[in-house]
């Protein structure tokens, strides 16, 4: 949630930190800092509360350093002040702190430190770590044992950097449950919590584990367990470009990334598409045809976004495989003390693979011997290497907050799987033939309707305004209208709310009226009747209708309609959820919103 990044090297760390910390900006933020130390001695520190660009202007032009740690801060612990901002200093102004995470005994060891004669400048719990690390960096105690026996005392999760000012030629970076990644360069080495922050230096990255620390020199690193233990960690290759990090032309990143989503589909897609069989080539399930015919129930985990995919994805594994499937929050599961069953296999979603309410219903299944695969879309992430398997997205990096390609390929990723199970158990060769053909398709019939952008422009520009907006549909449709009014809150503010659309009768309809538009999404299959019967007791009540439709509806049942090139029913929600991406996206800019850092959210949530 928050962004760290760390530099020891020949050169100045400063325009590193900076530009670092810009590229992390995607993930939500309120304040912003630096620190660096060089081999005069001392720690320079800036930091404030703003953006980026804030800092930047607020660095002076001798703040220079060959070591140097930043920080971009989502509140959890005080108000967003630059009092509260990272880095924190001990006492002496020895020790520098970036930190992201939750330190659950703050409390304790902030009353511990205190009466030991500890000051503190801030409300966080970050500040308790830099003067407890301080407590034990006596003289002669090398800065990595006196962040190893700090943590030893810490409750909580952690992703941390740690600058010393008597000792400049290293950085100590530790995670539990909050990731880091350390960037091998040319006499150089570098750490962030997220990768885009160091692709246009390197592509040679090293994923901690949790409950692991490296002391970081110009000239390479080494890891370690909090018990002492050496770990040997091996470089892997990133693969995305760096040009994936910019906006490429576009206003936002997330008109750029709703636009890219018939080549991330293509890419989900690649060679994973089995004509001859009818089926999909997935070796990374590390599961025999066997084994998959022992599998009884499917259940997905997510969070936001993620949990709504789930559901569509568990909508097509019941449908094609005839596996009984169910998609639940991540953010609930571990804590209703859930029964793992044996025949049950387990689908972690998340983009990022590290948020951390998912990672720790993983963990859990794990812990009680359950199976589970991996949906993520960033290779080395943590989930990815908690699962005993799974399918990377391919989707490419997904910068705005709100998450659109993801999205969409983790629901192809799910047809996949569905299509993989089905085949195995009793859908027919022509079945799949029919399934493998529309996935082939979809790419063009996203380009369709990508084309109509600037007409849903026109429309959300007229309804933006309105006080709300109900979206429902059913079935198939209505986890595509929960992801549809999900999209509208977060990024245009706008009140939302998702009904099934056989529900709406039986109360939400007492909402209805001019002045609350609905979002309905009328496919053209075999409840179709029903849906066009729902419109007009919206109708009837006055109640204004924005149909997202294979063939236009009656007038009188629809004020406007958005038309969707029809797929086989069983993918056509992933072709109806693009409109609603492209409505809320233009009510957003409509209403001058921060579209791709809405407030209050971050794209990777590594907080509980």
């Amino acid at each position: 949630m928050c962004g760290i990044v760390a530099y020891i090297g020949p050169k100045d760390a400063t325009p590193f930190l900076l530009e670092g910390l810009a590229r992390l900006e995607y993930r939500g933020y309120d304040s912003a800092g630096v620190a660096v130390a060089g081999r005069t001695g001392g720690i320079k520190l800036r930091k404030v509360k703003g953006r980026v660009a804030d800092l930047a202007a607020a660095v002076p032009a001798r703040f220079k350093g060959t070591t140097g740690i930043g920080h971009t801060r989502w509140a959890t612990h005080g108000v967003p002040s630059d009092e509260n901002a990272h880095p924190h200093l001990d006492n002496a102004e020895r020790i520098a702190v970036v930190h992201n995470g939750i330190i659950e005994n703050a409390d304790e060891l902030r009353a511990r430190l205190s009466a030991e004669g500890a000051i503190f400048r801030s409300e966080t719990d970050t500040e308790v770590l830099s003067h407890l690390i301080a407590a034990h960096a006596t003289e002669g105690v090398e800065l990595e044992e006196a962040v190893r026996a700090a943590l030893g005392k810490v409750v909580g999760t952690y992703g941390i950097a740690v600058l010393d000012a008597e000792q400049p030629d290293r950085i100590v970076v530790a995670r539990n449950g909050s990731p880091i990644v350390l960037g091998i360069g040319e006499k150089e080495m570098f750490a962030a919590s997220d990768v885009s922050a160091l692709v246009r230096y390197t592509r040679q990255v090293v994923h901690l584990e949790d409950g692991e620390l490296a002391v970081v020199r110009a000239d390479g690193f080494r890891t370690f367990t909090e018990d002492a233990r050496t770990t040997h960690r091996q470089p892997s290759t990133v693969d995305w470009e760096i040009d994936s990090y910019d906006t490429g032309g576009f206003e936002h990143f997330l008109l750029k990334e709703i636009n890219e989503q018939p080549g991330s589909v293509e890419r989900t897609l690649g060679g994973r598409l089995d004509e001859r069989f009818a089926t999909a080539h997935l070796g990374g399930l590390n599961l025999d045809a066997r084994e998959l015919r022992e599998i009884r129930r499917v259940k997905i985990l997510g969070c936001g976004s993620a949990y709504y995919a789930g559901e569509m994805g568990a909508q097509l594994i019941e449908e094609l495989s005839r596996i009984p499937a169910h998609s639940e929050p991540a953010s609930e599961f571990r804590y209703r003390n859930p029964v793992i069953e044996a025949d049950t296999l387990y689908v972690a979603v998340s983009q990022s693979g590290e948020t951390y309410d998912t990672l720790a219903a993983v963990q859990e299944i794990k812990r009680k011997g359950g199976r589970v695969l991996g949906v993520v879309n960033t290779v080395g992430s943590a989930i990815a290497r908690e699962c005993d398997g799974g399918i990377y997205l391919h989707a490419g990096p997904e910068i705005s907050v709100a998450s659109t390609k993801a999205f969409t390929s983790t629901v192809v990723a799910f047809a996949l799987l569905a299509l993989h199970f089905g085949r195995i158990h009793d859908l027919s060769p022509a079945d799949g033939r029919r399934i493998v053909s529309a996935l082939k398709a979809l790419p063009d019939q996203i380009r369709e309707v990508l084309d109509q952008s600037d007409a849903i422009a026109e429309l959300a520009a007229e309804y933006a305004k309105s006080a709300g907006m109900m979206f429902i549909g059913r079935v198939r449709g209505f986890p595509v209208a929960r992801e549809g009014a999900q999209k509208l809150k977060e990024i245009s503010y706008v009140h939302a709310e998702a009904y099934p659309a056989s529900e709406l009768k039986h109360g939400p309809l007492a909402l209805i009226s001019p002045e609350l538009p609905t979002v309905a999404l009328v496919p053209d299959d075999e409840l179709l009747d029903k849906n066009l019967t729902t419109l007009g007791e919206i109708k009837a009540r006055s109640g204004r209708v924005i149909a997202v439709a294979h063939r236009r509806p009656e007038e009188k049942l629809a004020d406007h309609c958005i038309l969707v090139p029809k797929s086989e029913p069983e993918l056509d929600p992933l072709l109806l959820n693009i409109p609603l991406q492209l409505l809320a996206y233009h009510a957003a800019v409509a209403l001058g919103r921060d579209v791709d850092k809405p407030r209050n959210l971050a794209k990777s949530v590594t907080v509980e």
